[in-house]
Formats: C-alpha cells, sequence, structure tokens
C-alpha cells in the first residue's frame, strides 16, 4: 500500500466540524466529527481537530499515508490560506488557518469557501467529472457558488470570485445578512423560501396550513412538505424561487458558458419541485445562443459527506498541482 494514498478532508462549520480520510477514488476510509466551539480561537480548534485525526488514524486497521489536507470554511481565501471575518466564528478579522495547520503537518495544505470545495468535489468524484466548464450553486441557509472554468476553480483576482449569491435580483429588495438589498441568496436559499411564503400568505387569500405556522417557526420543510401535498402557497412559492433562480443562472451561463449547473445542498434536496420549475426558467431566460446547451442536475455527491469530498477534492487538486510543479521544475 502506498504511504500517500489518502488526503484529509476539513468541513469547519460554526456548529460541527467533519473531517474524512479519502482515497484517490471518493472513497471515505475513516470520518469524525467534533462540535467547533464557535467561542474558542482558532487554534484551539485546530489543536482539538488534529488529535481527533491521529485517533482515527490510530484505529484504523491499516496505517493510512496522508498526501494532503484540504480545508472548507466560511470566508475562506485561497489565495492568502486565511479565514476572514468568519460569520458565527469568534476568531477575530483574519485566521491564517494554512499555516496553523502547518505547524502540526508538513503537508500540502489549502483552504477554500465550502461552495468552492463542493465545485471541485462535484468536478473530481461527482456529476462534472470529465468537463471542463461547470458551476455548483450550495443551497442552504444562503446561496454560494462555485465556478469551474477550463477543469480549474475561478478564484478571480483576490481569492473571491463566484459570489452569485450576492449579485442583485432587486436593488430595492429583501435586506441580506452582507448588508445590500436585494440579494439573490435572500430569495433562493431555504431562508428565502420561507420569506417567500410570507410574503404570499400576506398577498393571497387560499387555504394553507402554513397559515398556522409563525415565521419564526417555519422551516423550508415544511413548506415542502405542504407542496407536496400540492398546497398552492407552497407550490406558488416554489415556482417563484425557481423564476428567480432560473432567471439568475441564465445571467452567469452568459459570463462563463458551462456544460451543466448542479445544485446542492439542503434545498435541492426538494429534487423536481425545485428543478423542474428551474430548468423552464433557465430556458426562458437563456440567450439565444445558449438554449439547449446547458444541462442542470442534482448534485451527485452524497448529502451526508459532500462537504468532507469537497474538501478532499481539494486536497487532491493541491497535491496534483505540486507534483507537476514539480515535475516541470517549479518551486
Amino acid at each position: 500500500m502506498s504511504t500517500k494514498n489518502c488526503v484529509i478532508g476539513i468541513d469547519i462549520g460554526g456548529t460541527t466540524t467533519s473531517l474524512g480520510i479519502v482515497d484517490r477514488q471518493g472513497g471515505v476510509i475513516e470520518e469524525a466529527t467534533i462540535a467547533t466551539q464557535p467561542q474558542q480561537p482558532a487554534d484551539v480548534l485546530v489543536s482539538r481537530l488534529f488529535e481527533t485525526i491521529e485517533q482515527v488514524r490510530a484505529t484504523s486497521p491499516s496505517q493510512t499515508g496522508i498526501a494532503g489536507i484540504g480545508i472548507g470554511a466560511p470566508n475562506a481565501n485561497y489565495y492568502r490560506g486565511t479565514v476572514e471575518n468568519p460569520p458565527n466564528l469568534n476568531w477575530g478579522a483574519t485566521v491564517n488557518l494554512v499555516e496553523l495547520c502547518r505547524q502540526r503537518y508538513d503537508l500540502p495544505v489549502a483552504i477554500t469557501n465550502d461552495a468552492n470545495a463542493a465545485a471541485l468535489g462535484e468536478l473530481l468524484f461527482g456529476g462534472a467529472r470529465g468537463m471542463k466548464h461547470a458551476i455548483v450553486i450550495t443551497l442552504g441557509t444562503g446561496l454560494g457558488s462555485g465556478i469551474i472554468v477550463n477543469g480549474g476553480l475561478l478564484y478571480g483576482a483576490d481569492g473571491c470570485a463566484g459570489e452569485l449569491g450576492h449579485t442583485i435580483v432587486d436593488p430595492a429588495g429583501r435586506e441580506c445578512a452582507c448588508g445590500k438589498r436585494g440579494c439573490l441568496e435572500t430569495y433562493v436559499s431555504a431562508t428565502g423560501l420561507c420569506r417567500t411564503v410570507s410574503e404570499l400568505l400576506a398577498h393571497r387569500r387560499e387555504t394553507s396550513p402554513l397559515r398556522d405556522v409563525s415565521f419564526s417557526h417555519l422551516s423550508s420543510k415544511q413548506v415542502y412538505e405542504a407542496a407536496c401535498v400540492d398546497d398552492p402557497i407552497a407550490l406558488a412559492a416554489f415556482d417563484t424561487t425557481a423564476r428567480i433562480l432560473g432567471m439568475k443562472l441564465a445571467d452567469a451561463v452568459a459570463h462563463t458558458s458551462p456544460e451543466a449547473i448542479f445544485l446542492s445542498g439542503g434545498l435541492a434536496a426538494a429534487g423536481d419541485l425545485l428543478l423542474a420549475p428551474t430548468r423552464h426558467y433557465l430556458e426562458e431566460f437563456l440567450f439565444t445562443s445558449y438554449k439547449g446547451k446547458v444541462q442542470l442536475h442534482r448534485s451527485e455527491l452524497q448529502e451526508g459527506n459532500g462537504a468532507v469530498l469537497g474538501a478532499a477534492a481539494l486536497a487532491w487538486n493541491e497535491v496534483d498541482k505540486l507534483s507537476f510543479d514539480s515535475a516541470q521544475g517549479k518551486h
């Protein structure tokens, strides 16, 4: 067995942090989850994280060599190796997480945000395998996106390219947590779906079980369950969400001309309640040159470990890039 046959994929969330030891084919050899404890400094999490990694490796049936480490984290900058002003983490303005990891392991380490990691995961292990151009949209509490161009992740000049969730739907629209108004994620996300239901309930008179749920207790799962029994308010909310998503995806297609777009995350679990109308509206809004050419699919990564696989794909990408540079005599 090779001594460098796996990588470590790490997904840092506001509540929990997951890790997996992942092979070249995307198989998760071992995995674990720990509480993030967001009020603690970043170096405390890193120490706990690597204690867990060593415990997992010690109990593995065979000694597993590690080739590199990939990390998905909020507000992560690939170029600088930093996490900058992360929401829900009391880490201060900037933490160089790559450097903290390299103090413990002399390995290639890379970091990016969770949506970028999801895009690399889709490219290496999921439905985008073999593609050169694709977009991955993550639909959770907010909306994230990762853009694949010429077979690689698009980072842009400062490492922050691809924030489709903060493109504008309506300049006078809904307030966003980022401080702007009318951002796409305020309409297309689990939270956005619930806000749309609230507006529809205020403007329409149909009977709906959703009228008995206060906004503070309303969840996207409840909206989904209501739509499954043909509730008109829930169905209208999904249609509104799909129309806005299809419109903005058509804009994104005009910028990068992808072969396919993949939807992942909790809201994508609604399946054809969201995908079917989104496909319709995407085609409607596409510029003529792109019509009939762009596929729209649900992510092929498993929901439970998709984030860890994405981080592992980032690690494999870094390992391969360093190997290529070494072969070319670059340092």
